[in-house]
């Protein structure tokens, strides 16, 4: 029997959150797909693209995944999806949510206590609002019990490609993902490497710091000179650094520089040796851990995919070039 899997949406949602892992389940085959909301009928997406919905249903089936998207904020007040959502969890029903989705999950009382991820830029708002969740905004997806929660956008697709792995087995998802032309699969631990774009956000308190960082890699950068330049003492610089970006002074400064490096080595850099050196690694061993860490792959993984992708660009050209002669 198929499995039955509903989808969560509602007005402003992103249409990628319900898109990606709809086209992955499709892919996989074996599961009746449906897309439900608080109100049948067309439901707008933050793009403008509209879906047509079914009403909340009963009996959600085996997975219940709530969509996010610039309507979360008010969707999050709307009580018939807040007692669908606990209805839900007092079945076997798997629940799951992509991106921001997870603040819905949270309003509906369904994480307290829970560890769960969400999308970068709605960490401070998730902490805020629900200091009872422990929020681990650094990770792709988190398996909690039976409820998952994943970060951003195309998270959604690695999410559903677990949950395959989970019900069909690897090779089906691995199946997906060729099928899909995406990478099977990135560990829920890697890091979210767009948090990279949250930085500099908020009140922009820390803009400078983190400029100071890009400019000046290779240089040591302890918390008490960091707090130095931001003219606070370490202390209060630790904890308004958290608080405003989500991370810590030290993994900010770990992501610039993996950042740098991963643009020198896309840029053909002439060794890994010399990227470590000038990214403030100090050695190779160190930037391969937190390559490892942040990007799921080490420094050597990542040349090897730039050099294939390069030499495809050059070969493509001059194949079409041999195929329109002949």
């Amino acid at each position: 029997m198929p499995r039955r899997i509903s989808i969560l949406i509602f007005p402003g949602f992103q249409l990628l959150d319900a898109a990606g892992p709809v086209s992955a389940f499709e892919a996989a085959g074996g599961y009746e797909l449906r897309v439900v909301a608080a109100a049948p009928g067309i439901v707008r997406s933050s793009s403008g693209v509209a879906w047509l919905a079914e009403g909340l249903p009963r009996n959600a089936g085996e997975t219940l995944l709530v969509s996010g998207g610039e309507g979360v904020d008010a969707a999050m007040q709307d009580q018939r999806l807040l007692r669908f959502l606990r209805r839900a969890a007092q079945t076997p029903t798997r629940l799951a949510s992509v991106c921001s989705g997870s603040l819905l999950l949270a309003a509906a009382g369904l994480l307290a206590g829970r560890t769960a991820t969400t999308h970068w830029s709605r960490t401070a708002q998730f902490r805020r609002q629900f200091p009872d969740v422990r929020l681990d905004a650094d990770r792709i997806f988190i398996e909690d019990a039976s409820i998952w929660t994943s970060a951003g956008i195309t998270a959604g697709i690695d999410l559903a490609l677990a949950m395959i792995a989970r019900d069909r087995g690897a090779d089906a998802a691995r199946a997906v993902a060729r099928e899909l032309v995406v990478y099977y699969r990135r560990p829920g631990g890697q890091s979210q490497f767009s948090a990279l774009l949250a930085l500099q956000g908020g009140q922009g308190r820390f803009d400078g710091v983190l400029d100071h960082v890009r400019q000046h890699l290779g240089e040591r950068h302890c918390v008490e000179e960091l707090a130095a330049r931001a003219c606070m003492s370490p202390r209060h610089f630790a904890r308004a650094f958290h608080a405003e970006t989500g991370i810590t002074p030290a993994k900010a400064v770990e992501r610039i520089r993996v950042e740098a490096a991963r643009s020198a080595l896309d840029a053909g850099a002439a060794s890994v040796q010399r990227v470590a050196a000038d990214c403030g690694f100090g050695d190779p061993e160190r930037m391969r851990r937190s390559f490892v860490r942040l990007l799921g792959m080490p420094p050597s993984a990542l040349r090897r995919i730039a050099t294939r992708a390069e030499g495809q660009a050059v070969t493509a050209p001059a194949a079409a070039a041999s195929a329109h002669r002949h």
